[in-house]
């Protein structure tokens, strides 16, 4: 392998760490696309098959829990042998398993399809974040624009399927981002085979250096505090907000439910760009306080949103929703600093395990709220009690360790 310390391996290195920037960012995008565009197409195999939506919705059950199950042995697997192949079997599962849900005739193959979906699309968030940060060299700003890669694969899917099934059938809306899906896979396979992308680690100068030990089970620990609290807010959040909405501002987004979901996505369409700005904030400035105070801002920002209603509770939940996702590059940076680099995918597996594993418990949190109160407002008493409880634990994130530097010997 080249020695991508020495001089001459410098803008080579640089190539490769842009050309995973670029695959890893589009990877982001493929992957929330693929697996949000079937809530679109269902509507049109349901009138083509005669089957009921609650059966034929009901197959992408085991393929939602693949997606965050899956996260785990993905990322042990990429610690063991490569991030870029792992990477490329998740084009190539997931473009494959599309075409499948696109010459399905049955149920049975549809449900295979989609359920290869969901296991390919788990390698995503523990390999690609991984594979992200450990070629980066500023890692908050190439973290903040791959969180815009992802919200645009969000905001995308119900477009691209709802466009390409009413031009060329639901098989397309299937078959014809599969096929890209491949196609992308194929051209990385090309660029590790040809040297292009390195799997081995960008060189960079941090001010904020791995810590050691003690000092890194530690900060684990915490940010797994931080990680069950914040998914909590974020999943229950974006569960509640539509519901939330209709009841708050109602005359604001008209008569229909068209004007609810225009504003929600307005909402997390702010969110996804302003991680750019939490990226900058994380390389500029030390992790922890920044981590910190992205957190401690929110606390009033649920609280407020507790009362809020009409314009007010639309600006509450958009700037709740943006320090949100600006939380994001810090905290993913400290989880990489907080594990050892031969088990960071593993580490970013465990992430994900727990962000998509809380949706469950956060339906449960938002629907026993609601059915006891009959609104939202104490669950946004909850969420501000839990962003406290992350800015607390944060406090207690290690300081980062002085770096060793080489001491003068006098002269004899």
């Amino acid at each position: 392998m080249t020695d991508i310390g020495s001089t001459p391996a410098k803008a080579p290195a640089a190539r490769s760490g842009l050309a995973v920037a670029g695959f890893a960012s589009v990877g982001h995008t493929i992957t929330h696309l693929l697996t949000a565009f079937y809530f679109v197409i269902v509507l049109a195999i349901e009138k083509e098959w005669g089957r009921s939506y609650a059966e034929l919705i009901q197959l992408w059950t085991l393929g939602s829990f693949l997606m965050g199950l899956g996260a785990l042995p993905a990322g042990w697997i990429a610690d063991r042998w490569s991030a870029g192949g792992m990477m490329v079997v998740l084009f190539l599962g997931m473009g494959v398993s599309s075409v499948i849900c696109g010459i399905a005739d049955t149920p049975a193959l549809l449900w295979l399809g989609l359920t290869g979906i969901g296991l390919f699309a788990s390698i995503y968030h523990p390999v690609g974040i991984a594979w992200l940060v450990g070629n980066a060299v500023k890692q908050g700003k190439a973290l903040g624009i791959n969180g815009i890669f992802g919200s645009v694969g969000v905001a995308s899917a119900g477009l691209v399927a709802g466009g390409l099934t009413d031009l060329f059938g639901w098989r397309a809306a299937f078959m014809l981002p599969g096929l890209v899906t491949v196609a992308l896979g194929l051209a990385l396979m090309a660029c590790l085979r040809l040297g292009v992308i390195s799997d081995a680690p960008a060189v960079r100068r941090s001010a904020e250096p791995e810590a050691r030990g003690g000092d890194m089970l530690r900060g684990f620990l915490i940010l797994t505090v931080g990680m069950i609290c914040g998914g909590l807010i974020w999943q229950s959040t974006q569960t509640a907000l539509p519901k939330f909405f209709e009841e708050r501002i109602a005359g604001i987004a008209g008569d229909g439910v068209f004007g609810i979901g225009a504003l929600v996505a307005i909402v997390y369409g702010v969110s996804g760009f302003m991680q750019v700005v939490g990226g900058h904030l994380a390389d500029r400035y030390p992790l922890k306080p920044v981590y910190i105070l992205l957190y401690a801002v929110q606390i009033p920002l649920l609280a407020l949103a507790a009362s809020a209603a009409g314009l007010p509770l639309i600006l509450v939940a958009t700037l709740m929703a943006t320090f949100g996702g600006a939380s994001l590059p810090a905290e993913n940076m400290l989880l990489s600093r907080f594990s050892p680099q031969k088990h960071r995918s593993l580490a970013f597996g465990v992430k994900y395990v727990i962000s998509f594993g809380l949706a469950p418990l956060a339906l449960v949190l938002v629907s026993f709220i609601y059915e006891r109160s009959g609104g939202f407002g104490a669950l946004f008493l909850v969420l501000a009690a839990l962003a406290g409880v992350v800015t607390v634990t944060g406090l207690l994130l290690p300081a980062p360790h002085r770096r060793n530097e080489p001491q003068p010997v006098p002269a004899e």
